[in-house]
């Protein structure tokens, strides 16, 4: 259900801003959406599972946080971010 540490490494290559950035609002939210569509596949498979639909829920919300912050700070990194993830389609 968790992302492997390999592709997180990838997603945190492709999303940093400069060397060594893994706590950018672009970086958290790569990560979340990486982990919030494997929680997804899982639920295709396992419908009854509420106790990780909690942990979904969480990530959505915390996911909807960082954007809304990156929106006020600064729209153009917003707007490049949710074209580059494919949200808000």
């Amino acid at each position: 259900m968790s992302i492997s540490t390999a592709r997180k490494g990838e997603v945190i290559k492709d999303f940093a801003m400069k060397s060594g950035d893994t706590g950018s609002s672009e970086v958290q939210v790569a990560i979340l959406t990486e982990r919030i569509k494997n929680l997804t596949e899982h639920f295709k498979v396992h419908k009854k599972d509420r106790h990780s639909r909690r942990g979904l829920l969480f990530m959505v919300s915390q996911r909807r946080r960082l954007l809304d912050y990156l929106n006020r700070a600064n729209s153009d990194r917003y707007q490049k971010l949710i074209q580059r993830l494919g949200l808000r389609r």
